[in-house]
C-alpha cells in the first residue's frame, strides 16, 4: 500500500501494520558496529551474560529504526516531505535476538501547514511489541506530509 496523503489521516486512526520482523544476532551486531556503538550489552555475549538480562540486548536505535521503518508502507511511503521530530521515545522492555517485532501506529493530530498550502503536519504514535505482546518501544513522530494532488 502506498503512503497516505494528509487528507487520509485523522486523529484516532489506528493502523496495525501487517509486516513483522524477527531480529537476528547478525542484525544487531552489524547495526551496532556500523553505527560505531561498542556497547558490550549489544555485541559481547560474555559481558551480556553477566548482566541482569543474561544475554545481549538489541540496540535500541535498531529497535526504533525497525518500528518506524515497518510503519512507512502504510503511512508515509511516497507522501512524506520530511520527518520533523521524534519525541517521548521510550524503551520499556528490551528486545532480544530471535524476538519478532510488530508495530501499530495511532494518529495523534493532523493540521494543514501555515506556510505551504500543499502539505500538512501529522503527529503519530508508534508502538512496537515483541511476539508475546510486550511493549518494547514507543515514540511520537512528527512528519510533514503532502496533500493529495489536485
Amino acid at each position: 500500500m502506498a503512503g497516505r496523503y494528509l487528507e487520509e489521516f485523522q486523529p484516532g486512526l489506528l493502523i496495525r501494520h501487517a509486516i513483522t520482523r524477527t531480529v537476528t544476532e547478525s542484525d544487531n551486531v552489524l547495526f551496532s558496529t556500523m553505527t560505531m556503538n561498542p556497547q558490550p550489552l549489544h555485541i559481547d555475549f560474555d559481558f551480556a551474560s553477566k548482566s541482569e538480562w543474561g544475554r545481549p540486548l538489541v540496540n535500541s536505535l535498531l529497535t526504533l529504526g525497525l518500528m518506524i521503518g515497518i510503519s512507512v508502507h502504510e503511512t508515509t511511503l511516497g507522501t512524506i516531505v520530511a520527518n520533523l521530530g521524534m519525541t517521548e521515545t521510550t524503551f520499556p522492555h528490551p528486545l532480544f535476538h530471535g524476538d519478532t517485532i510488530r508495530v501499530e501506529t495511532e494518529i495523534v493530530s493532523v493540521r494543514e501547514s501555515r506556510s505551504k498550502p500543499d502539505r500538512g503536519i501529522v503527529e503519530m504514535e508508534h508502538r512496537a511489541f515483541n511476539q508475546g505482546g510486550v511493549l518494547v518501544a514507543r515514540c511520537l513522530r512528527q512528519t510533514m506530509v503532502l496533500k493529495r494532488p489536485a
